[in-house]
């Protein structure tokens, strides 16, 4: 038999290699970032084209290249950082491994132009997929240009995974973040599509911020530190009243370095427990230092995951870290000290020898059935009839002796309303039908409960709602025909760049659903008119949670950025768990529901409908 096994060509296996490495433009931002920084550069410059699809150039002014380092540096497992394999156990820069740029110049065009300070000319290099095509001397300033172009170019079915521009750039930002927020004595900036989104000043780490996410940041941020011989602990948690559904603001550092860890981010939940309603997610920015003998980097291609040597410490000086702040935190809130201008008494002024003065009604049997006058303002009280309102303390306590059931015993003046009459109804006047309610029972203020001829059905009445929002929110989508109701004072609102990326992308398709955005540039958004009928007290919070949920879901075509957008609004408009229901509202979501196409599932596959027949609910006994 032949020999079947070869050896694979250079460019081959470097391909290969890069599908480790650069798996999307973002990979490729955070390898160059890390580079610069490994340079010393104290100034660094993003630039991005087409969400990284045509350009993504970084300038740095670090101590830059010679000719051989310049070449050098693109050969595989070509670094600076190590050079015994008992280095990889003390490391403390970025990277280490030598693929990176071997990677990166496998799947794209790049150009490298770096000169070193104690030399006139630097040196330009070009690389196409591995194969060098210039190199000769330029003029340049000291430091590196790396610009990276038609990433994926010569591997088109990689390219064609890529998402949408507005996911791929997040995805960027996301990198961006993960350095400049944890090197604050560098200065930043991100330019996409020759416009400045950020640009981050040396600055100390609570200003670095505040710089990238808004001074609206300032405000939640509780400092925690604390410093052992196993670790050395600083950095920011955001307040319980910040926590979010989604894992937005969470970041851990250890040792300068971006990680993910499931285990510290128990510890944190573990901190915030009961503080936070269940279901959301505290925010953080926590610092670690450690040894680097103390910490394995090398488990992971991306080195966001690494193995601690006393993990059990570490999670145990965490939580009590955190909490420590979170009770100092508590303990220096400030009070609102405010009062009512009717209770503000001047003690000074206050006449010790003051008798009040008291109205008594000789009329008033206690016996009596009938009262005397219509007119008293409390039946069965001793005020006067037409007792002026000044006296209403008077009435609070009399109601409290008495304990009057006044429905009963005067029922020609009911005037006590209903509670539900109180809040605000989930729904339009047209909405509610005169009929009969049938028996409908509020479990929790959380499920609603009903009887059928088999036997009981409960409904989770957030899920329900859901599915009716999203049916009527795809419906107006499919149609094209939005009832918009527009904004006598139209509002703007600031996003951070990924986020502001995002709406614009799905401007047409919420204007499609009567959401009237608008650029207005700098990030801010213009709301000018909401969908008919939907009622929002808080748009800025709307926005940010329609935005979390929306982060969530790629949109390769337009049939299902709708369904996203749907999905989406649903979740954010519909009632919550907690959410008390007029015996109207619960039979009007139950009927809604039963005329869905799928009842028996939320948006997202969750169950809506729990079903007990009477065999069932028989046998419990």
């Amino acid at each position: 038999m032949d020999n079947i096994i070869q050896l694979l060509p250079n460019h081959v296996a470097n391909q290969i290699a890069a599908g480790e490495v650069v798996q999307r433009p973002a990979s490729v931002v955070k390898e160059l970032l890390e580079n610069a920084i490994d340079a010393g550069a104290s100034d660094i410059k993003l630039i991005i084209k087409d969400s990284g699809k045509s350009l993504i150039q970084i300038i740095d002014n670090g101590k830059g290249m010679s000719e051989a380092d310049a070449q050098m540096s693109f050969e595989r497992h070509a670094t600076s950082k190590i050079s015994s394999a008992e280095d990889i156990f003390s490391i403390v820069t970025k990277g280490f491994r030598g693929e990176a740029l071997a990677s990166i110049a496998a799947v794209s065009h790049v150009e490298l132009k770096t000169r070193q300070a104690a030399k006139d000319l630097g040196i330009e290099l070009k690389i196409e997929g591995n194969e060098q095509t210039k190199l000769e001397p330029c003029t340049c300033p000291v430091g590196s240009n790396f610009s990276v172009k038609n990433i994926f170019y010569n591997t088109p079915a990689r390219r064609n995974f890529l998402k949408s521009d507005a996911i791929e750039f997040k995805h960027i930002v996301d990198e961006f973040a993960r350095v400049a927020l944890v090197h604050n004595e560098i200065s930043f900036t991100l330019n996409h599509n020759n416009k400045v989104l950020y640009q981050l000043p040396q600055a100390n780490l609570r200003k670095r911020l505040v710089d990238y996410f808004g001074d609206k940041l300032n405000d939640k941020l509780v400092p925690i530190a604390e410093e052992t011989d196993i670790v050395k602990l600083k950095g920011f948690v955001l307040k319980p009243t910040a926590a979010k559904k989604q894992r937005g603001d969470q970041y851990f550092f250890v040792n300068r370095r971006f990680i993910k860890s499931n285990y510290l981010q128990h510890a944190i939940t573990k901190a915030f427990e009961g503080l936070i309603q269940h279901g959301y997610y505290a925010g953080y920015f926590v610092h670690l230092e450690l040894d680097p003998k103390a910490i394995d980097i090398n488990i992971h291609p991306t080195k966001t995951e690494i193995k601690f040597r006393d993990e059990k410490a570490i999670y145990a000086i965490l939580i009590s870290t955190v909490k420590r702040a979170i009770g100092i935190f508590n303990v220096d809130a400030s009070i609102d000290f405010d009062q009512d201008e009717l209770l503000d008494i001047d003690a000074k002024n206050l006449d010790v020898n003051y008798t009040p003065n008291i109205s008594i009604n000789s009329d008033y049997n206690p016996f009596d059935s009938k009262p005397k006058s219509t007119n008293t303002a409390y039946k069965g009280s001793v005020l006067k009839p037409n007792s002026s309102p000044e006296n209403w303390e008077s009435l609070m306590q009399i109601q409290k002796e008495f304990e009057v059931d006044l429905s009963t015993e005067y029922p020609e003046q009911q005037t006590i309303e209903k509670e539900e009459e109180n809040q605000e109804s989930l729904f339009t006047e047209e909405e509610k039908t005169d009929f009969e309610a049938p028996n409908f029972i509020q479990v929790n203020k959380s499920y609603i409960v009903s009887t059928v001829k088999s036997g009981l059905v409960i409904i989770d009445q957030e899920r329900a709602h859901e599915r009716i929002l999203y049916e009527h929110f795809l419906e107006t989508l499919q149609s094209g025909t939005p009832s918009t109701q527009s904004e006598l004072f139209p509002e703007r609102f600031t996003f951070q760049a990924s986020d502001y990326a995002i709406l614009i992308e799905h401007i047409s398709t919420l204007e499609k659903i009567g959401l009237n955005l608008a650029p207005f540039g700098n990030n801010e958004i213009v709301v000018n008119g909401l969908p008919a009928g939907l009622k929002i007290s808080n748009l800025q919070s709307y926005l940010d949670n329609f935005l979390e949920e929306l982060k969530h879901f790629a949109s390769p075509n337009e049939s299902a950025a709708q369904e996203n957008v749907a999905k989406s609004l649903a979740k954010v408009s519909g009632i919550k768990k907690g959410q008390n229901l007029s015996a109207t509202e619960m039979s009007s979501i139950f009927n809604k529901l039963f005329a869905t196409t799928k009842p028996n599932y939320s948006p997202t596959g969750k169950s809506v409908i729990v079903t007990f027949t009477s065999d069932e609910i028989r046998s419990k006994f």
